[in-house]
């Protein structure tokens, strides 16, 4: 019998948080991988911990607000309400942990090997002793703050993700408990001295064995190192907007400040000390499911720090390379103006993009630039060059995202620097999140307005174009041009109620652009072909519309990162639907949308995942490849990373994943295949005619 939800068919779908823990599992078999070199397992370890506080945070702490406002809500992919997705998640949680556990007591025995070792104070004799305890005494202890609890000292205020030292203190009869925070502004890891290999202690280790000397008119019964995880979905109400509001940048400045005051929803305690955990969830008020006590770091984000000139336990170096198609004896814009430029992160540098916006920022032809901002690098040339552009009397609108999660601090610092330099600064639109990525050049030569698009897939950020895989198109198409030209006019007036003749734009059309495009493979029934890279998949409609592709015989490829709520091969609903997922030394962030086979064949790239939140609280983008040459590329990648057997899962009617069997295949990897065969494309026609090339430039210097 099927299992329904409100007309919603539940025998083909899943629940989104359990499917996102199904992707946390495949980063933490990288940990587990002995083929990945060993520091590359230490550091997917502190990615699934990365991953896993995240889930917590956002996801757990929206279902606890749910369960309370709204506890018979059902989710429309497994018919569960709040707390039952709640209670399935504390009992999944526990068991990843212990692999988790036994992944890092694994990989810190063969470091041990290698000649890096974590010691346990324990373990330390003569000089290293010495050298801890002078350390603790000069470095440490100055900066701590430690307090007991009792009537005169209520329970303090423990930040989220930060690590304190706990302890269960008796003197005599009196039994009262103990907290000291280990202070940010330590490292991470104290090194011994030592003239071979390295020897390392954990921070807060060293705190916590130092609590009988911090708290010493008391005896520690107990202690622990523990680490809160609370609710960090912090949200913008509509009516905090108002006219007589406060700035946004400054309210968004607040609900930051918010944000670490929220409810914990989780308490790891590191080692086996029940009663002061006990005790420690009544002062937090948690359930004992929402208490874990565990066997190794709570906080793993110094792996990318340990022993990094240990090059043999690192993957093999790999450096962006700048596309031999390009030439840098000639302008950008030139280059563009002769055919569209794509760009494949990370195997190709940023550095085009960046050129193009440098020169814009400095060519007396550009009138305008236009960009949305949704995550930058620390130190962003993108930035730098918006600022010169707009201080050389460039008309620079930037349209950053302060919403974007984790990042909204960095963004409010970004978006005062722009604005200090003349660039004007919108804020996007009320109840919608500008997650697209698009960047439009207009020039003016000889009284004639062209242009030159920019629209991604990723962020406009360095350093992870370093590390996703991301596509980056710049073209001079004039029809481009102008949807882009409308699309930044129309968010400078609030509207998002637009057709656009090239691009697919969310909330208002993305979605009936893409379902139109499934009914065009529909009609073509066997014939039909649908391949999807994307992140996630959990929207609805899209969804019941690829099980009626499916139906219809249509064969159907979705290539998902991360969570997917449409299970696949369920016989009369998605028996012509296959799931892969790659987890490897790149995350993979790109999305791409292909309908059709041969000439007829329609590629879009895009911003967007096949979520709820992308389609219709966002404000995204999907733009037609339009080159023959990058259409037949975009072919033979997903191809290719449908034959991948090293790093590819396939996912089963039951919602866990498999490895890809190699069926007599030779091993094909498509990360390591694009790391050892950087990507070409012809280069443009006046390359390839020397005269042409010099006419070219000659024109360009007058």
């Amino acid at each position: 019998m099927e299992r329904v939800y409100q007309n919603n068919d539940l025998s083909y779908t899943q629940n989104r948080e359990l499917s996102w823990l199904q992707f946390d599992l495949r980063v933490l078999e990288e940990a587990e991988n002995e083929e990945v070199p060993l520091l590359e397992r230490l550091r997917f370890a502190s990615i699934f911990t990365t991953n896993l506080d995240e889930f917590l945070m956002v996801r757990v702490g929206t279902l606890i607000d749910l369960s309370i406002v709204e506890p018979d809500e059902r989710d429309n992919k497994s018919g569960l309400t709040p707390a039952e997705q709640l209670a399935r998640i504390y009992e999944a949680v526990p068991p990843m942990l212990r692999r988790r556990e036994k992944a890092y007591a694994h990989i810190m025995k063969q470091l041990n090997k290698q000649g890096i070792t974590e010691v346990d104070i324990s373990e330390l004799k003569g000089k290293e002793e010495a050298f801890v305890q002078e350390y603790f005494d000069k470095n440490i202890r100055p900066l701590l703050s430690p307090q007991i609890i009792d009537r005169s000292h209520p329970f303090p205020h423990l930040k989220n993700k930060a690590l304190y030292a706990a302890a269960l203190l008796r003197a005599g009869e009196k039994k009262i408990l103990g907290i000291v925070g280990v202070p940010d502004a330590l490292p991470a890891l104290v090194y011994l001295p030592t003239e071979k290999g390295i020897r390392f202690l954990r921070t807060e280790k060293i705190v916590l064995e130092n609590l009988n000397r911090i708290f010493k008119i008391y005896t520690a019964e107990e202690q622990a190192i523990i680490c809160v995880t609370r609710n960090a979905d912090i949200s913008l109400e509509h009516d905090e907007m108002g006219e007589e509001a406060p700035d946004y940048r400054e309210q968004m400045s607040k609900l930051l400040r918010a944000r670490d005051r929220l409810a914990p929803v989780w308490l790891e305690v590191e080692g086996n000390t029940h009663k002061l955990g006990k005790l420690l969830a009544e002062k937090l008020g948690l359930k004992k499911y929402q208490v874990y006590y565990a066997k190794c770091p709570a906080v793993l984000s110094w792996a990318y720090q340990l022993a990094e000139d240990r090059k043999d336990l690192l993957y093999p170096a790999f450096h962006s390379q700048k596309p031999t198609y390009l030439t840098e004896d000639m302008p950008m814009k030139q280059q563009i103006r002769q055919r569209d430029i794509l760009l494949f992160y990370p195997y190709h540098s940023m550095q085009p993009f960046l050129n193009l916006l440098k020169e814009a920022a400095w060519d007396k032809s550009v009138v305008s630039i236009n960009i949305t901002l949704y995550r930058l690098a620390r130190n962003s040339q993108v930035v730098k060059y918006l600022v010169e552009a707009a201080e050389n009397g460039k008309n620079v609108t930037v349209l950053v995202e302060l919403r974007a999660r984790f990042d909204e601090k960095n963004n409010i610092e970004w978006a005062k620097v722009l604005e200090e330099a003349g660039c004007r600064i919108v804020y996007g639109q009320e109840g919608f999140k500008c997650h697209s990525k698009i960047c439009l050049i207009t020039y003016q030569e000889r009284n004639t307005i062209s242009y030159i698009t920019q629209i991604g897939t990723g962020n406009y950020n360095e350093k992870t174009a370093g590390l996703y895989t991301d596509f980056c198109l710049m073209s001079a198409n004039e029809e481009l041009g102008q949807n882009a030209a409308a699309f930044f006019s129309n968010m400078l007036i609030g509207n998002l109620e637009e057709s656009y003749s090239r691009l697919l734009i969310a909330p208002y059309d993305m979605k009936k652009g893409l379902l139109r495009l499934i009914d065009n493979e529909i009609a073509k029934g066997k014939n039909g072909r649908i391949i999807i890279k994307t992140n996630s998949i959990t929207e609805r409609d899209l969804i019941d519309k690829l099980s009626e592709a499916s139906c219809a015989g249509v064969q159907i490829d979705l290539i998902v990162r991360g969570i997917c709520c449409i299970l696949p091969g369920i016989p009369e609903k998605t028996e012509n639907i296959r799931v892969t997922s790659i987890v490897g030394r790149f995350l993979e962030h790109s999305r791409i949308y292909c309908f059709g086979k041969g000439e007829a064949r329609q590629i879009y790239i895009s911003s967007a995942d096949i979520m709820t939140r992308n389609q219709q609280r966002r404000v995204e983008i999907a733009a037609p490849i339009l080159s023959k040459e990058h259409k037949d590329w975009f072919s033979f990648y997903l191809d290719l990373i449908l034959m991948d057997n090293v790093k590819a899962r396939e996912l089963t009617s039951l919602g866990t994943y498999v490895k890809k069997g190699k069926n007599g295949r030779d091993k094909i990897g498509v990360q390591q295949y694009y790391i050892d065969h950087p990507i070409q494309f012809a280069k443009s026609e006046i390359q390839k005619n020397g005269f042409l090339w010099r006419l070219e430039r000659l024109l360009a210097r007058v």
